[in-house]
């Protein structure tokens, strides 16, 4: 990319001033692609210092950012109130140009906080800071730390407030697509949206960027390189219970409450979670990435914008994967402003090779890899006998995933309708919607 951007310095300076990236061959099973680009910004990280949690109000107006190293404070320090009645307590992600390059076995992914030729814009949004819940009197989606019944997570069991089980404080869970999609909107406009794939795919490029590594369960380390760039993963997250332990304990509903990180501010790290006696002796580690609590592991996320036509071997032998970019067009049936994407493959496992495109596609292309190859998380997927199943995509894995689990593990079993005590999702606010 030698394109001059600038005259007036003592050399003339090009598009690689400006911004950073990775490169990966996609026949190399090593999930850590090479830093490229002006290596200046892999240490300062202009778009990822960029990220900060804040209270929104409905409108979409910010009330106030929060503390930079305490959730539980203004960013002037005086205290902040997160229990809904200020706004939503989210996290703000920055403009974005971003260029994806395909060359061969070569893979790119290039961004900058500057317009450059060639590069989209990923415009500013927003992403809850915590796992989603309901606003019981209302139906709204909402992000907040709030322990009364009002806000109660999981399936809403008033019976087991007094228990160590209890959902109050928690998740929402038990909710399909088509209502999480429904109870976003009801915040006041198309605005408000459930997890959507734009922003699930742009947290992970932000990331994968950061960190130069594909392993995003690999072990967190806060210490930087002796080049001054992030290494290590974001830790295992809260993927390491026991499926039957969990299922006797309180019938896989979400065990974390929502605002476990807050001590950690927009940093980066984790904070341990034990869990209560009566599920057994098991500590977990609750990450954030840079406000984004739990990005993956602890319950499935619910992903609205994206969706699978999957045909039976008889019926095509297709699993279609397609895009919707605007949330004023998302619905639970048909294609109808939707862009084919790319296909995907017909059977699970873990992830070897993305879609990419010029678009950046998180969803697999090829499964084959392992726990700590390539992309190193897990792919669901499953085949209809007959005719064409329309499915939607949840990300993340659940508690008892482990090495499963990842920003970019993704279900495709599920339709738009479905619900389970371990599927939830995440509250959006795109400002850019008509």
């Amino acid at each position: 990319m030698g394109l001059l951007v600038g005259m007036g310095q003592t050399r003339p300076q090009n598009a690689y001033d400006y911004y950073y990236g990775i490169e990966w061959d996609v026949t190399v099973s090593n999930p850590k692609p090479t830093r490229i680009g002006k290596m200046e910004l892999h240490q300062s990280l202009p778009l990822q210092s960029a990220m900060r949690r804040c209270v929104q109000r409905d409108d979409g107006s910010i009330n106030y950012y929060l503390h930079a190293n305490n959730s539980e404070l203004r960013d002037n320090s005086a205290a902040a109130t997160l229990d809904g009645s200020h706004g939503m307590v989210m996290t703000e992600l920055p403009d974005v140009y971003i260029r994806f390059e395909m060359n061969g076995n070569k893979r790119r992914c290039l961004m900058s906080n500057q317009a450059l030729p060639g590069f989209t814009l990923w415009a500013k949004d927003y992403v809850s800071a915590y796992e989603a819940t309901v606003e019981r009197d209302t139906n709204k989606l909402a992000s907040v730390k709030n322990t009364t019944p009002e806000y109660r997570g999981g399936g809403n069991q008033s019976d087991w407030d007094a228990l160590s089980k209890t959902m109050l404080g928690k998740p929402a869970t038990v909710i399909s697509l088509t209502n999480f999609r429904a109870f976003a909107h009801n915040r006041g406009s198309v605005k408000w949206n459930c997890n959507t794939y734009h922003i699930q795919r742009k947290l992970w490029w932000l990331y994968a960027v950061e960190y130069a590594n594909f392993n995003c369960q690999d072990t967190f380390n806060a210490a930087l390189t002796a080049d001054g760039y992030r290494q290590g993963g974001l830790g295992a997250g809260a993927t390491a219970l026991n499926g039957t332990l969990w299922g006797n304990f309180n019938g896989y509903y979400p065990i974390v409450p929502c605002g476990h990180t807050n001590s950690l501010g927009n940093q980066t790290g984790y904070v341990d979670y034990t869990l209560p006696a009566e599920y057994g002796t098991l500590t977990v580690q609750v990450p954030s990435y840079r406000g984004v609590e739990n990005p993956f592991g602890h319950v499935w996320k619910w992903t609205d914008g994206c969706k699978c036509m999957i045909r039976s071997d008889a019926d095509g032998a297709l699993s279609e994967f397609y895009v919707c970019d605007n949330p004023a067009n998302f619905t639970s049936s048909g294609e109808t402003n939707y862009e084919l994407r790319g296909y995907l493959p017909r059977n699970e496992g873990y992830v070897k090779e993305m879609i990419l495109g010029e678009y950046g596609e998180i969803m697999p292309l090829a499964v084959g890899a392992g726990s700590t190859t390539y992309f190193c998380d897990y792919f669901y997927t499953s085949k209809p006998s007959s005719g064409v199943s329309e499915r939607g995509v949840l990300f993340g894995g659940y508690a008892s995933f482990g090495a499963l689990a990842g920003f970019v593990s993704a279900s495709t079993d599920a339709a738009a309708a479905d619900t389970h005590a371990a599927f939830g999702s995440r509250l959006c606010y795109i400002p850019g919607v008509a």
